[in-house]
């Protein structure tokens, strides 16, 4: 089955505890896949059990989905967690296959799309690059390319980080001098870029490469990108010294230098494996409930990278079993390669390889090696994953034992296992926007940052000119305003528009705190003021059980004179070497750095808007015309009624409409 893993199981214990749930809410989960099973048939398929919400709780594929269904019922036999799974089912669907191949792989895109609390998961949201030669364009173009491959060309990858293709595409670039840049930039060219004149770039845009020579030099890349790359290099070798026999030193210099840059990827990318044109090397390793699995890309016999992924599972899952799991997850949307080696034999080998011979077109091996050349890359990759666990177990250690410490510094009753940290941004109330960062035990969750535009501010703003906004901040203007709204520069009242936001939905969203959502403590960017804002809008919800803090610079803002404050209780200054201190100044400073990101990228996005943007029925089009016969948009205003009518495409109705929207007056 799959679990989770040691640090998301604590957090999960901290929240619902350890025993099984009451046998009414099992009774009843029992129940509703009971009543499924009247009609549910015996034919492969995948399943999903629902929450009351209509979140996904798990998704399974069964050869026999009625077989499979009827196991959950027989609760004695369940371990607790997946008992706690059933009792949180309030509605089971399934979807019926042709064959349990076509099951897997709809397992697998739906585990992908609905991240179920129960099943094992392969966090990550990033693409793999690859180098793409183009071949919808006469002049091919040489790029890095992520996402579908719906563009024509050949492609050659994966490579397992941007940094990898970068590196290679430079060298790539001085090797067969083609083109790196946009068909667009390509068609205005009238003289060579600076990558010709660097010798990275044979200047097809500007005719200094004839097109039987460019094809030469497309095909020699592609030739290369093929794993061929030996006789590439020994045909440039010929090249130069007959340039060098022939007196022609500058050619041969070119010939030289490309041969260098051959060398230059080859090393970068590793030796080359004796046997292995194409293989991904998947291994595993596990230590104290957690799984690192680390996986290495071979392709033309080179070593492209490798990445390491800590896949979310329950801590009694074997590494055999964790490892079949990310298999089907993997390669959900990247081709498999005609070998993958493995550090475990994975359970419905068999399986999974028609899976993935069925999205690939072509047979697909899994393969298990216990000696020679392809068991030295397997345990290899694992090395690499036990180093990589261990760094991480070690990082996630250090930060526990700062939770620990913390917690008592606090007074909570408990380690934290979330924390969100809060803060504002603006400029005298214009842009005003809200942020919220998130730490666990495994550090900054990134993932699960959110930003908030503050919507009331924002309204009051615009009805403000910069200069009036200045003038009538403070106590006048929050006088003057209509209740409920938000006084351009009132921090506590952004403040408090921001965790109303936050904590009405994950009140109507998770009310009974099952899925770790809830913050254990809250962290405000302020000092008293704002901890009563935040505890007010607590107390308005209902909502009376999260820790709340505040943590304020101290005279002269000075870092490391900070006050924390707490609810009750005198303000709490720690030495200014204190773990704890420093701790809680990264989680305040991260903060502050995602707000002042945000509020600035909200800010730029302001100063792009054109007076015309106001103008009603002027479209991108009419702006357009406009802007190119008048310059700017205060041409626009001061232009008169005959100039305007003068721009194509501008009617002398829309004349008329623009120049009363500049010229109200008259």
């Amino acid at each position: 089955m799959p679990l989770m893993s040691e640090i998301e199981t604590r957090a999960t214990n901290a929240r619902s505890g350890d025993e099984a749930p009451s046998e009414h809410r099992l009774a009843r989960g029992v129940e509703v896949l009971r009543a499924a099973l009247r009609t549910m048939p015996s034919a492969p398929g995948v399943y999903r059990m629902l929450s009351a919400a209509g979140d996904v709780l798990y998704v399974g594929k069964a050869k026999n989905l009625k077989k499979r269904v009827t196991s959950y019922t027989q609760v004695s036999r369940l371990a607790t967690r997946t008992q706690r799974m059933i009792a949180e089912t309030a509605s089971l669907e399934v979807v019926t296959t042709h064959t349990e191949v076509e099951a897997l792989l709809l397992e697998g895109n739906l585990i992908k799309r609905h991240m179920p609390h129960y099943n094992v998961l392969l966090r990550d949201d990033k693409s793999f690059p690859y180098i793409l030669i183009t071949g919808d364009h006469e002049w091919p173009q040489l790029t890095k390319y992520r996402g579908a491959r719906s563009r024509p060309g050949d492609y050659f990858g994966p490579f397992a980080s941007g940094l990898a293709v970068n590196e290679t595409l430079a060298e790539l670039e001085r090797a067969f001098l083609l083109r790196s840049c946009a068909d667009t930039v390509f068609a205005s060219r009238t003289r060579p870029c600076l990558l010709y004149q660097i010798k990275r770039c044979s200047g097809p845009c500007v005719g200094r490469v004839s097109r039987a020579g460019y094809d030469e030099l497309v095909a020699e890349a592609r030739t290369f990108l093929q794993g061929k790359s030996q006789g590439v290099q020994r045909r440039l070798a010929s090249e130069m010294q007959r340039a060098s026999d022939a007196l022609d030193f500058e050619r041969a210099a070119v010939y030289r230098d490309r041969i260098h840059a051959l060398t230059q990827i080859q090393a970068k990318q590793g030796i080359n494996v004796a046997g292995i044109e194409e293989a991904d090397v998947i291994a595993a390793h596990q230590a104290a409930g957690e799984t690192c699995i680390e996986v290495f890309f071979f392709r033309a016999g080179r070593n492209y990278g490798n990445r390491a992924y800590f896949p979310r599972h329950e801590r009694e899952l074997g590494a055999a079993d964790v490892l079949g799991a990310f298999i089907g997850q993997f390669y959900q949307d990247k081709p498999p390669p005609e070998l993958v080696l493995l550090s475990h034999a994975v359970p419905e080998q068999s399986l999974i390889e028609k899976a993935l011979a069925l999205r690939a077109g072509r047979r697909v091996m899994l393969v298990a090696p216990r000696r020679g050349l392809k068991r030295d890359m397997v345990e290899h990759a694992r090395a690499n994953a036990e180093t990589a666990l261990a760094r991480r177990l070690a990082e996630s250690g250090t930060q526990r034992q700062l939770l620990d410490r913390l917690a008592a510094t606090l007074g909570l009753d408990s380690a934290p296992q979330r924390i969100e940290v809060y803060d504002n941004s603006h400029i005298m109330g214009t842009n005003a926007v809200g942020a919220m960062i998130v730490a666990g035990p495994e550090g900054l969750m990134k993932g699960a940052y959110r930003k908030f535009n503050i919507k009331t501010a924002a309204r009051v703003a615009s009805t403000l000119s910069p200069a009036s906004a200045i003038r009538e901040t403070g106590a006048a203007a929050a006088s003057a305003l209509p209740a409920g709204t938000i006084a351009p520069g009132d921090d506590y009242g952004m403040m408090r528009e921001v965790l109303t936001r936050r904590f009405a939905r994950v009140l109507k969203e998770d009310p009974e705190r099952a899925r770790g959502q809830w913050p254990e403590l809250v962290l405000i960017d302020g000092g008293l003021g704002q901890l009563n804002a935040a505890l007010g809008v607590l107390a308005d919800l209902g909502v009376g059980d999260v820790p709340v803090a505040a943590i304020a610079k101290g005279p002269d803002r000075n870092a490391g004179r900070e006050r924390i404050f707490l609810p009750g209780r005198d303000p709490i200054a720690l030495d200014a070497r204190d773990p704890v201190l420093y701790f809680l100044q990264r989680l305040r400073d991260e903060a502050h750095r995602f707000a002042i990101g945000t509020h600035r990228a909200k800010r730029a996005r302001a100063q792009f808007r054109s007076a015309l943007d106001e103008v009603p029925g002027i479209g991108s089009k009419r702006k357009r015309a406009l802007l190119h016969h008048f310059g700017s948009a205060g041409g626009v205003a001061r232009a008169g009624l005959a100039d305007l009518e003068a721009v194509a495409g501008i009617s002398r109705a829309v004349a008329k409409k623009i120049y009363d929207h500049f010229h109200p007056e008259g």
